[in-house]
């Protein structure tokens, strides 16, 4: 059962004895508390209380299985005296994914049952306990693609897996095709916060071919700390990820790519986030070119930036605020944010509180300053009621009639994210051109 109170959210879910766990987010400060409930008596055990942004101090979710009714309940030990989680297992140098045995009685300790080890990432999925405990995760390494195995928790090690049983054996998707290398980067933003990005190099490059054109790839998020903005997401040991339409990856030969580059936009206390998202988003963005500048694998006078949605919208932003990329692909996103007059993303604040902040916010109003190539992409049919089709086609009129290089595509029938086989390979084969054009080439605008 989920109910909104007060711009807050309880997520209550039920297990077969008698227990639930209650969890209660609050947006405006980012809270969470984790509990266990007895329904019956009311009794409440806290397990965590902090930042739901804090990924290191992440309390876990818990598993779930299915009843005899078919319905999802929580996954108790066979004494129903603990509940099996999972989580994060985030740390500096990035996830190691674990399950966890957590008692309901208060002021007790959790057991961890296994954690993720170098060189493989192995996310658990399901807990398997009578008289030994067995862990079903899936794992997978830089080299070997996802597959789902059964683990076997030594009884006088409880972190420890005496036995992998492999449970499924899925090919590697990729298997003769030359994939790219993928490094973790890891520095700071200007105002001194710790930012990461995945970097990923054609197969076969080496420093002695020089630097390469470059796309980076990013998806601006509000925090309310500089703590919280700067904990390690990902995982080393992840194998690549999987190659869909709206991949960065798929434009990876010959192009270095800045995939998942961390753009935090931080407003601490009663400062709001928005108040200084232009200033924080090229900040952002200057420091991950620079680390990228930084391993001699990027040409920082050849770099292109790449977003989707609310990832478009940055982009947009990033041209008419900034002069260090060459030029834009932007996807299904808002462009002039007096047409989301009520709120975008997780913006609370209407368009009448905060004028200046829609104003600022839009790329829109700058239309005028936008002398960076930017190509356009939208699905003639998007039902995500903050990109409308609108929003493109206006930015697209107001640039074509400020003089700006600008291309627009509109995918027939297409909604939020495409899906048919044309739309996809005629984006690709927009977006590959666009980027010959305006970013491999030693000399901007031509080919």
């Amino acid at each position: 059962m989920c109910v909104s109170l007060c711009r807050s959210k309880s997520l209550i879910i039920s297990g077969s004895a008698p227990v639930a766990v209650v969890t209660e987010r609050r947006w405006k400060d980012r809270k969470l508390i984790l509990a266990a409930i007895d329904p019956a008596t009311g009794t409440m055990t806290k397990r965590y209380e902090g930042s739901a942004q804090d990924r290191y101090r992440d309390p876990g979710r818990p598993l779930l299985i299915r009843n005899g009714q078919g319905r999802s309940v929580l996954q108790m030990t066979p004494d129903n005296k603990a509940i099996y989680f999972s989580g994060l297992g985030a740390s500096p140098k990035g996830d190691t994914p674990l399950s966890l045995s957590c008692p309901v009685a208060e002021n007790s300790t959790e057991t961890r049952i296994s954690q993720s080890q170098p060189p493989y990432l192995k996310t658990p999925f399901a807990v398997i306990s009578s008289a030994t405990i067995e862990v079903i995760a899936r794992r997978e390494s830089v080299e070997r693609s996802p597959n789902y195995f059964l683990a076997a928790i030594a009884s006088d090690a409880p972190t420890q897996v005496k036995r992998w049983t492999q449970v499924t054996s899925f090919p590697d998707p990729y298997a003769g095709l030359p994939m790219p290398t993928h490094q973790l980067l890891h520095y700071k933003r200007a105002d001194d916060v710790d930012l990461t990005a995945d970097l990923y190099l054609p197969a076969g490059y080496t420093k002695s071919q020089g630097p390469l054109p470059a796309l980076m790839e990013a998806y601006p998020a509000e925090f309310k700390s500089r703590s919280a903005a700067s904990r390690v997401t990902g995982s080393p040991y992840e194998f690549t990820p999987h190659l869909c339409w709206f991949s960065h990856l798929l434009h990876n030969p010959g192009y270095a790519v800045l995939a998942n580059a961390a753009i935090p936009i931080i407003g601490e206390g009663s400062a709001e986030p928005n108040d200084t998202y232009v200033e924080q988003l090229v900040d952002g963005a200057k420091a991950a070119i620079e680390a990228g500048t930084a391993t001699g694998a990027v040409d920082p006078k050849r770099v292109g930036v790449m977003g989707y949605s609310y990832g478009a919208f940055m982009t947009a932003n990033l041209l008419a605020h900034s002069d260090i990329f060459r030029a834009g692909i932007a996807r299904s996103g808002a462009y002039n944010r007096s047409l989301t007059p009520f709120g975008f993303q997780n913006e609370e604040r209407t368009y009448w509180q905060v004028p200046e902040v829609y104003y600022k916010m839009s790329p829109f109003s700058y239309t005028d300053k936008i002398k960076t190539p930017i190509l356009l992409i939208h699905g003639e049919a998007d039902n995500n009621t903050g990109t409308f089709p609108i929003q493109s086609e206006r930015f697209y009129n107001a640039l074509k009639d400020e003089g700006a290089t600008v291309r627009f595509v509109l995918l027939p029938l297409e909604a939020h994210g495409y899906q048919g086989r044309e739309s996809v390979l005629h984006m690709l084969w927009e977006m590959e051109n666009w980027l010959a054009k305006y970013v491999r080439s030693d000399h901007p605008g031509t080919q």
